[in-house]
């Protein structure tokens, strides 16, 4: 149980710092005319996250799962490379990052980095983690329940995502923990 808690506080180390380059992003996309769009459904998605972590620790505890070795290893692989991937993203955007949909007019579509081959790459590593995360800890109904719960927000970010970005034809900052909308 103990490296279970360990490596959840370490993810939510790292969302916070995610949240922090967020707050500083935002106010740069607001300071150039930015709009945000779907900031409704941001409280369900900060509360999944969220979710995702505690339910982590409470299915863990509750169930006392113990750890398929042969599982542990490749799930901690595929959430490294998750975080890898969004870190990319976070990178390549820049000031463009952030955890909200909010459309900055008249910025040019990003298509270097992981963009060059995926519209929503940030989606990937958010739908890996989310999976591999609790699978590393054996926490197979926090894994279940986060992937169909993520599904339908996802469903709703991309939405909000492409109808924000065609109605202002600005590049958009946000999405799921990040993402940046293209038309």
């Amino acid at each position: 149980m103990t490296w279970v808690v360990v490596l959840v506080v370490a993810v939510g180390v790292e969302r916070l710092a995610e949240m922090a380059v967020s707050r500083r992003n935002t106010a740069w996309s607001m300071a150039r005319g930015g709009r945000e769009y779907g900031a409704g459904h941001y409280p369900v998605m900060v509360a999944l996250h969220v979710g995702l972590l505690a339910g982590i620790v409470i299915e863990v505890a509750v169930r006392r799962p113990e750890p398929t070795p042969a599982l542990v290893v490749p799930m901690l692989v595929l959430v490294a490379g998750a975080q890898a991937l969004r870190w990319w993203c976070i990178a390549v955007l820049g000031p463009q990052w952030n955890t909200r949909v909010i459309v900055v007019p008249g910025l040019p579509r990003v298509t270097r980095g992981p963009y060059r081959f995926l519209a929503h790459p940030n989606y990937v590593a958010v739908v890996v983690e989310g999976l591999a995360l609790p699978l590393a800890c054996s926490a197979w109904v926090t894994a279940v329940l986060f992937t169909v719960a993520n599904s339908a927000l996802l469903a709703v970010r991309i939405r909000t995502e492409e109808r924000a970005m065609a109605l202002l034809g600005g590049a958009a900052t946000g999405g799921v923990v990040g993402e940046q909308v293209h038309p």
